[in-house]
């Protein structure tokens, strides 16, 4: 996997990947434009998207309703320096029996992302003062 961050007007960024968008910025209030989701909006929008994903995928293959499954993702910040201290995943699966929902509960927790925050990647960063190799060019065009 490989993304590809460009800076946008403001405090806008865009990540790109695939030929996929997402735009990132920060809220009025701390000086951005709100054009999309801060950077630990969309990590958490990350974590619950992959945590439907399994849900789904282990409803689905016990031929069980989909349709009205929500997850609530919660983060709350803290520490120093300030980070995410706590994430909190609720899924709400109306209807399904205890042994479903243990099950379902299971499927979640086995979300990549779950497994990846649990088990922590090594972080490697470094810097270049060359232009970066095959470098993408953001393909929306920035909200006015």
């Amino acid at each position: 996997m490989e993304l590809h961050i460009v800076k946008g007007t403001g405090k806008r960024t865009e990540a790109i990947a695939r030929g996929h968008h997402v735009i990132c910025d920060q809220p009025l209030g701390e000086g951005g434009s709100d054009a999309g989701m801060t950077p630990p909006e969309l990590m958490l929008a990350a974590i619950g998207c992959c945590a439907m994903h399994y849900a789904a995928e282990y409803l689905k293959a016990r031929n069980l309703p989909r349709e009205n499954v929500e997850i609530k993702v919660s983060g709350e910040k803290g520490g120093g320096p300030v980070r995410i201290v706590e994430i909190g995943i609720t899924v709400n699966a109306p209807g399904l029996e205890h042994r479903m929902r243990e099950g379902l509960l299971k499927a979640v927790e086995a979300c990549l992302l779950h497994r990846t925050l649990s088990d922590p990647p090594r972080v490697q960063i470094g810097i270049t003062t060359s232009a970066m190799e095959d470098a993408v060019e953001p393909l929306a065009q920035p909200v006015s």
